[in-house]
């Protein structure tokens, strides 16, 4: 039997007298993605009140996994194409630093903009999903510890592949990748906070990440031409990371954080993403012929993806308005399509044509 909820007097009111914690106890919880995801509230149910295992997961916002694995995936399989063969134990491995790593930044980014995304709560207790620390889901205290844990538990994981791989420099690169992130929330740059942040998402995960997970799986740590297929994902994650602050345009600009939505404005930021998409399907089909790293009807097809769903992103851009939640919900899940699909696709046919002995 679904209980409903008693307010309570800890969690902060809205000025409107309704608790921000509360009102949205009947929405799904929504991550990256912008769907209905596996994991959603019961109705009435608020995330504070149910288990301590299913609070933990909401807090680990599965639905935005997908922001890491889809470059963790497409740079296993540039490594099995410079490679020219699947080493399993690199797969698993990058796999399980990748999961580390999305612990590590989802929890410390909560406590790290605890108080932008209470801010955010109490000026639209009805615009957005229950946050995890402003709404009591979890303490303070336990998320930092948890993003702690979760990052020394990727170095670990990293330790052991340089030891296992024989990937000299796997440890110091897995840090490099936490400092990226470190500098985007903490002092002493804080760069999301100072101006620069999504340029910096933009190049840890479109570039540097996949990058780790090339070197990770085929031992290259040079240029290689595999690496030609980067540009083109990196101004997609780009992209990703400035449609990011769409939603948040207004409680960033009070709470101090410097986004290029919050200093340029929304309409500015959506003419950026939309540029940086079509810039990628233009780079993406340069590099792909340049690399000989694919046949070219795969680069082809790996273009026309990122198109199709760029003419979608422009159909839907006028109703992306500032504080219009969900039409920015479904624009970022346009996008987010344009970018995963396309990298995906890249990703599975150079592992299935690696494993049938095509090479270029």
């Amino acid at each position: 039997m679904v209980r409903t909820l008693r307010p309570r007097a800890h969690r902060p009111q809205h000025a409107s007298g309704r608790n921000p914690g509360l009102d949205r106890s009947d929405a799904p919880a929504r991550g990256l993605s912008g769907k209905r995801g596996w994991l959603c509230y019961l109705p009435g149910v608020h995330p504070a009140s149910r288990s301590l295992i299913d609070r933990w997961i909401y807090a680990a916002k599965v639905d935005s996994w997908p922001k890491l694995l889809v470059p963790t995936i497409l740079g296993q399989a540039l490594g099995v194409a410079a490679a020219g063969r699947v080493d399993p134990r690199a797969f698993v491995l990058g796999l399980c630093f990748t999961i580390c790593q999305l612990l590590f930044v989802v929890f410390l980014n909560d406590w790290g903009d605890r108080r932008v995304d209470r801010i955010k709560r109490q000026m639209f207790p009805e615009g957005c999903s229950p946050k995890t620390i402003p709404d009591a889901i979890l303490p303070g205290s336990a998320v930092l510890t948890a993003g702690v844990v979760a990052g020394l538990a990727g170095l670990g994981v990293a330790l052991y592949a340089e030891l296992s791989l024989a990937r000299a420099g796997a440890t110091w690169s897995a840090l490099a990748l936490m400092a990226i992130f470190l500098a985007y929330t903490f002092w002493p740059l804080r760069l999301n906070y100072r101006g620069g942040g999504e340029w910096l998402e933009g190049l840890g995960v479109g570039l540097v990440l996949p990058w780790f997970h090339l070197f990770l799986q085929s031992g290259e740590s040079g240029l290689v031409r595999e690496l030609w297929l980067l540009p083109g994902f990196c101004l997609l994650a780009l992209a990703s990371a400035v449609a990011s602050g769409l939603s948040d345009e207004q409680s960033d600009r009070r709470g101090g954080k410097r986004t290029y939505a919050s200093e340029y404005g929304n309409r500015a930021a959506r003419a950026l993403v939309e540029r940086l998409g079509l810039a990628a399907a233009l780079v993406w089909a340069v590099t792909v012929r340049v690399s000989g790293v694919v046949p070219a009807p795969v680069g082809a097809l790996v273009v026309i993806v990122v198109l199709v769903n760029w003419r979608r992103l422009r159909k839907l851009s006028p109703e992306a308005t500032t504080n219009a939640f969900d039409a920015q919900r479904a624009y970022k899940r346009v996008l987010h399509q344009a970018q995963w699909r396309s990298a995906t696709l890249i990703a599975v046919i150079l592992i299935a044509l690696t494993i049938l002995g095509w090479r270029r």
